[in-house]
């Protein structure tokens, strides 16, 4: 379930299918080259901006292909410096991206460490409990040109922001494919949308800086761990046993942990490199000691890294987050047995930052009648 646009969006290509393409119109294969280092080393955000192309290759472009296909609507602020982009898709869909800032002693704001959350598809199917992002159900899936585009999106906003991203081909340090969506159900799109991010044509960016997150589907992830360019992975557990994985996470059904953990190792022994296990922490549901000595267990024998997210309140939704000392002790009992731990601190809460509560929110406002229809009373 995709949407075809008139034109496609260039920044779904690839240099060997551009090349193909433009090819066909009698192009040397040098053009390819030229137009991606426009679109990615330049900027440029116009077709008549790439001034070494003929005005003839410029308009056979701008009928062909779209070259930017993800609008900025919004981008909301956090007083901690967490910003959120809401991008509209060509269909009218809107998606989240978000920037993630982690300020560095003794550096300016513009020198910070940032993360780029980013999404992979319109809603979600996977139905956890806990999660907005799900809760009107998945509407499609993202194209790779979709899903490279908000890096882009990010380019611009942080160029016009720091000096670090005007010196910098990228301004950001890591990139986590933990927004919208389960990423690996969409896997052609993600894996050619990293394949650009990657390529020296592209973006250029490592893909050791690259996490895949996924909330457990089997075979993808032993599909993940035989891609060649080793990205990292993270597991969306939030459930230390099967019981209350079950009862938040229904994937857990077709995937408990029996098949999961061994996948996760699999892939782990084969990159040689450590995972994440991502682990929201809810109030009387998965916040127990016992939790934590099931989870302690786990990521021991994963040799994994531990990433606790005290919950991010949903309008709507019931679940609430521990208290600080509740925290505190869950994350106590993995740190005393050597376990690789960090209770994050919340970020975003004032502009939505939790995954889906913008564009949720946006929606339901352009639903409402508006003062001037002609069915408000």
């Amino acid at each position: 379930m995709t949407f075809e646009p008139a034109k496609r969006p260039l920044t779904g290509e690839t240099l060997e299918s551009l090349t193909a393409s433009l090819g066909e119109r009698g192009e040397k294969p040098f053009r390819a080259r030229q137009v991606l280092d426009w679109l990615y080393k330049k900027r440029a955000r116009a077709w008549d901006d790439m001034t070494n192309l003929p005005k003839g290759l410029q308009a056979w472009l701008d009928a062909t292909y779209t070259l930017m296909p993800a609008a900025l609507v919004l981008n909301r602020q956090s007083a901690d410096v967490t910003d959120k982009l809401l991008l509209e898709l060509g269909d009218g869909s809107l998606i989240e991206t978000v920037i993630i800032r982690a300020p560095q002693d003794g550096v300016g704001l513009d020198h910070s460490r940032k993360t780029i959350c980013i999404s992979t598809q319109v809603g979600c199917a996977m139905g956890c409990v806990f999660c907005a992002s799900g809760l009107a159900g998945l509407k499609r899936d993202m194209g790779a040109g979709e899903i490279v585009a908000q890096l882009l999106q990010v380019c611009y906003a942080e160029d016009k922001r720091t000096p670090r991203a005007r010196a910098e081909l990228v301004s950001f340090d890591n990139i986590v494919v933990m927004g919208m969506g389960e990423p690996l159900a969409n896997y052609d799109a993600l894996i050619r949308a990293l394949t650009i991010v990657n390529a020296e044509w592209g973006l250029g960016f490592g893909a050791r800086r690259i996490t895949v997150s996924t909330s457990g589907l089997v075979p993808k992830i032993l599909r993940l761990a035989d891609e060649p360019l080793g990205f990292r992975l993270a597991v969306s557990l939030h459930g230390a046993t099967d019981e209350v994985r079950t009862r938040i996470m229904p994937v857990n059904k077709a995937y408990p942990l029996a098949k999961l953990l061994p996948a996760v190792k699999a892939f782990s022994e084969r990159h040689g490199r450590m995972v994440t296990l991502e682990f929201i922490l809810i109030a009387d549901v998965n916040d127990s000691v016992e939790q934590a000595r099931r989870l302690r267990d786990i990521a021991l024998d994963l040799h994994a890294h531990v990433n606790l997210i005290p919950y991010n309140t949903v309008e709507g939704l019931p679940w609430t987050r521990p208290d600080a000392e509740r925290q505190a002790a869950f994350a106590s009992v993995l740190d005393k047995a050597g376990v690789s731990v960090t209770l994050r601190r919340e970020k975003g809460h004032d502009i939505a930052a939790a995954c889906g509560q913008l564009r949720l929110k946006t929606e339901r406002e352009r639903a409402q009648p508006q003062p001037d229809d002609k069915n408000s009373s």
